[in-house]
């Protein structure tokens, strides 16, 4: 089994940092890079993207609302154009980093409210997917399950990686549970390993209500600014390995 191992990177901003990135690159095979709305800057940007490269990492732009004192975890009323505008400009700086570091950006992926708005709501979704596909109809869309976000991407022509965020709670319809809620986020490493051991295995996740959930997916991700994450995903790449899997980034699994 061909499984990439993400995280979401390049999270600081100026002089402060968010989680371990230099070992994290030395771990997964892709990164999701903050693009200065949520997180990032140019600067470490441009760094997250240059490390990436020497250890061979794919590098895609993590897109999420203009909100850094929130980490882009708050719900923003923005209009739909305005919005889509936004998204092509993160887009654009980090394909522009990324060329000008001699690096090229494979895929995207929507943080924090911002994804979580565009998986519920189809309405939302349609017109994001389409400003994706006019900047580059051969960027992979990495994203948690959603029917609004892979029925989107397949009537734009885009192809969709389902990623599995091994720390996060689903509901009953595979999108993830509001982090306000009680173990929204998982931070046992054992009831994490679990999890990701029942997804190699079974290709199912339990529900935050316990119902099983068939979960077919191309990429495992870890938070980078979870703690012990670097330690998590140590443990989740020696777990993949050991069943006989490869760690192999999703623009390779889908060339």
């Amino acid at each position: 089994m061909d499984i990439d191992l993400n995280a979401d990177l390049g999270e600081g901003y100026g002089p402060w940092r968010m989680g371990e990135d230099d070992a994290m690159l030395a771990l997964v095979s892709s990164a999701n890079v903050a693009c200065g709305f949520h997180a990032g800057d140019p600067p470490i940007m441009e760094r997250t993207v240059r490390l990436a490269r020497q250890h061979g990492v794919d590098v895609g732009a993590h897109v999420g609302f203009p909100d850094r004192q929130g980490f882009g975890r708050r719900a923003m009323q923005i209009d739909t154009d305005e919005l889509a505008a936004m998204l092509v400009y993160q887009l654009g700086a980090l394909a522009g980093i990324a060329q000008a570091a001699g690096h090229r950006m494979t895929h995207m992926s929507f943080h924090g409210a911002l994804g979580n708005m565009a998986a519920a709501d189809a309405a939302l979704a349609g017109p994001l997917l389409q400003a994706i596909a006019r900047f580059d109809p051969e960027l992979i869309i990495s994203s948690s399950s959603s029917r609004a976000i892979e029925g989107a991407a397949a009537r734009c022509g885009l192809r969709v990686a389902t990623a599995f965020l091994a720390d996060r709670a689903y509901d009953d319809d595979g999108l993830l549970v509001p982090r306000k809620l009680p173990d929204a986020v998982i931070k046992d490493e054992a009831s994490v390993l679990a999890r990701v051991r029942r997804l190699l295995q079974q290709g199912t996740v339990l529900s935050y209500a316990g119902k099983p959930l068939a979960m077919p997916v191309r990429s495992i991700l870890v938070h980078g600014d979870t703690p012990g994450a670097v330690a998590l995903a140590q443990t989740i790449r020696r777990e993949i390995e050991a069943g006989g899997g490869r760690i192999v980034p999703i623009s390779q699994q889908m060339a």
